[in-house]
This record gives structure tokens, sequence and C-alpha cells, in this order.
């Protein structure tokens, strides 16, 4: 089996006879974790309705944490006193901190992108801010952060050429500059540990411009690389084509994390294209509202067949939430707005996502995954029971 030798190094350690999925170790500061893996999503620090041991409890051996959000509350100097992030949120193992440009996408109406960085104005209390791609590394060195993401430009969907065009020429520009201010560094964090840079491929739909950014950043030789810009509208199989492009044209010794996806069935079809980190809020957000997953597909709680459901969420379940309570509790917890309910349904959906890693790699390492994956689609409902 191959050993990922020293801190930020990646080693693949089996590949599906017949697809190209493969498992392998990624080594950080505060620990290995196995690929192909999910990171629960910690935006500002926490996973929402969890405690980090509880966290820890189900699986997880990395979660991903905001730039742009730790930034503004509580800000780079309280997690500086405190110890760093690690220190900060009670968090030992791995943490990838996003750069913020997708928060730049997403509340665009507080950015302006320029050609030096992004000038914006924070959402909570309208104060001006500027994130150049050397400032948002600073504060991801101040962080402490294992995996770390460089300032890129994310364009919204749909986007004309011209703008896809603008997008990937900046994202090209400003991982130049990242990558000269990590090198001037020694790519250690503030606090002596050393941490993985990444470089993130843009070009929304375009396969001209998809392969084109993946070309360019991988002639930078980052540790990683992201896949960006994607999971905004377009169709599974346009997302899905992007992906293609990427990887090929991308370092196959590199780990590679598809940003922001997804579903089940996502995480699977990304696997197979030869995906090896994934992050989404989907599984926490679901949970809130009262979606929980099995193996079988989605179901929503808070409808009146489960009203007399007595039975666990997933009867093979091993979390706290299936051990204890019944369907028709957790559907009476939500219809009472009692924030316990989201505590559970969050608890299971993130071990049913941890699970479903777990399993995957163990059918890469035994050469199973193809037939896997194919069984697990053919059962699972996408639509909501």
């Amino acid at each position: 089996m191959a050993v990922a030798s020293e801190t930020g190094s990646f080693a693949v350690d089996a590949v599906d006879k017949i697809s190209e999925a493969r498992s392998g170790l990624m080594k950080t500061a505060h620990g290995v974790f196995q690929t192909p893996a999910f990171a629960p999503v910690a935006t500002a620090g926490s996973v929402k309705t969890l405690l980090f041991e509880e966290v820890r409890s189900l699986g997880a051996e990395i979660v991903l944490s905001n730039t742009y959000h730790l930034y503004l509350k509580p800000g780079v100097e309280v997690i500086r006193q405190a110890g760093g992030l690690h220190r900060f949120i009670n968090w030992e193992g791995p943490i990838l901190t996003d750069s913020g440009g997708f928060q730049a996408y997403r509340l665009s109406e507080f950015f302006d992108y320029q050609e030096e960085g992004v000038a914006f104005r924070s959402h909570w209390d309208g104060s001006p801010h500027f994130f150049s791609p050397e400032k948002v590394l600073e504060i991801q060195h101040s962080l402490g952060s294992d995996l770390v993401m460089p300032l890129d430009f994310c364009p919204p969907y749909p986007a004309d050429e011209s703008l896809i065009a603008r997008s990937v020429r900046i994202t090209t520009d400003w991982a130049k500059r990242s990558k000269g201010w990590w090198n001037s560094h020694e790519r250690v964090s503030h606090w002596g540990q050393k941490q993985t840079l990444f470089g993130i491929v843009q070009g929304s739909t375009s396969p001209i411009w998809r392969k084109r950014s993946a070309l360019e950043l991988a002639e930078l030789e980052f540790d990683g690389y992201a896949l960006g810009g994607l999971s905004l509208g377009e169709s599974k199989e346009d997302t899905f084509a992007m992906v293609s492009v990427a990887v090929e044209n991308l370092p196959a010794d590199r780990i590679r994390y598809l940003m922001g996806m997804g579903t089940p069935v996502d995480l699977l079809l990304g696997i197979e294209q030869v995906i090896d980190l994934f992050d989404c809020a989907l599984p926490t957000r679901n949970a809130r509202n009262g979606t929980v997953y099995n193996w079988e597909g989605k179901l929503v709680l808070k409808g009146a067949g489960f009203k007399d459901d007595f039975g666990p969420i997933d009867e093979n379940c091993g979390c706290a939430t299936c051990q204890n309570y019944t369907r028709a509790y957790i559907r009476h917890l939500f219809n009472a707005k009692e924030i316990t309910a989201m505590h559970l349904a969050t608890l299971h959906n993130l071990h049913f996502y941890q699970e479903l890693l777990r399993v995957t790699r163990e059918k890469i390492r035994t050469g199973e995954f193809a037939a896997f994956k194919k069984q697990f689609i053919e059962r699972y409902r996408e639509e909501e029971a």
C-alpha cells in the first residue's frame, strides 16, 4: 500500500479494476485523511447543530471552513489569539479553508471584481474591504488551515464567452501571484506547520476555457487542484463533462477536489471520474429542513406518512439517531419546531455521507466499485418520499 510520506503529499493506494476510481491518503500537519473523502461544511467554524466531538464520532477526518466568513466574524486577530483555527474551534484534524471566491459570486451585489483583487462590502454591516490574492493567503496563513485555496474568479451561470475568458485569465494571474507569495513564505503557517496550496480550475461550462484553465494551473505545479464554478445551475451532464475535461488535463499524482458537490449520486459519479475530495452543505442544510438520506433515497420526515412510523430512518444505520429515535418522533419534533429535530437529522445525514464514502473506499480497494456504484444508483431515489 502506498504511503503519503511527507506533509502535503498525496498517495494513491488502490485503483478500481473496471473504472478509474481511486482511493488514497493525504498527509497534513494535523493528520492523514483517507480519500475519497467528504468534508462536512463548517463555514463559520461550526458544523450547524453539531459539536465537533460528534463530527469526529461520525467518521469525518477533515472539515471545511471559509476565509471570507471567518475574516468578518470573529476576525483574524481573535483566531490568532486563540492559537489558530484548530484550537479556536476544537478540531484536531485537517481543515480546508475556501478563499472567498465563491462568496464573491454568491454575494455579487456586495462584490466588485478588479484586476488586483476583489472589493466588497461586508454583508453584516456594509463596511468596505478588499481581498487581494496575497491578503487571502495571509489570512489563511494566520488561521493555520491545512488545505489552502487561492483567490479565484467564479463567473455566474450562465455566462457569455467574454466573461468566462476574463474569469480564466484573472484566475490564472491570481494563481501566479498566489504561488509567488506562497513560495516566499516557505509554505508554512503562522504556527510553523506546513500547509498545502491548491489551484482552482475555472471555465464555467466551456470545454475550451475549462481545458485552458486546467493546463495553465497545471504548469504552476500546485500540490492539489480544485474544480470550481460548477453546480451553479447547469445540467448534471454539463457538470460532469467539465469534470472530465479538467481531470484529463491535470496531473494524476495530485489530489483533486470538486467544490460544492453534492448528492450521494454526485459523489459516486465524481469518484468514477477520479475525484478525491468533496464538500457540500446539502446534507446539513437538508437535515435542518427535515430531509434525510438512507441507502434507498431521500425522505421528508415532516410528511404525514411518518406520523406513526416507529422505525428508524435506516434500519441498518449505526448512528445515534437511528439507534435511539424513530421517524415518528423526529417528525413530531420538526412539526413542534423543536431544535432537537435538526440536531438528530444532521447527525444522521453526516453519518450516512461518511458511511457511503467508507464503503466506497472499501469497494475501490477490493475492485468492486463499478458494480457497487451501478447497484446504488439503480435503487436510489433522487425524488423525495
